[in-house]
């Protein structure tokens, strides 16, 4: 069983499943298809919890790159799952999905009229510019 940690900016769109993906780098083990994965937020820290109960299962691991740049508003340069470009309307509807939503994001320095400008922000404050490779990791509920 694999377990992920999310910001507290997340925190309430994982427990609600509305949030049902997550990017990460490449690491020696990731969770598989089929396999449940555990779920939490302030993970290593006093403040950790669970946030979903049972854990929901892995549907899906696919590779992805992230092209970043640090003109802005827009800032996500590119999007590939698995080698192949996403459209326009599919990076908005990606970034959506990955917690970005304009309705959905409450700090302060997110406060693009799109996600895809949000989620850019966040990438140029965590990852700064440039290519990003790792996997997309999707679950279902159990």
């Amino acid at each position: 069983m694999v377990a992920y940690s999310f910001k507290a900016m997340f925190g309430h769109q994982v427990s609600s499943l509305t949030k049902r993906q997550t990017v990460r780098a490449d690491r020696k083990r990731h969770a598989r298809p089929g396999e449940p994965v555990q779920l939490y937020q302030g993970m290593r820290t006093i403040h950790c919890r669970k946030l979903v109960d049972p854990d929901p299962i892995c549907s899906r691991v696919r590779s992805i790159e992230i092209a970043v740049s640090d003109l802005m508003p827009v800032a996500i340069v590119s999007i590939a799952i698995e080698g192949i470009p996403l459209q326009r309307e599919e990076i908005e509807l990606f970034c959506r999905a990955d917690g970005f939503a304009p309705s959905c994001v409450r700090e302060f320095w997110l406060l693009g009229e799109t996600a895809r400008e949000n989620m850019g922000s966040f990438w140029l404050h965590h990852h700064g510019v440039g290519r990003f490779e790792g996997v997309l990791i999707e679950w279902e509920p159990s």
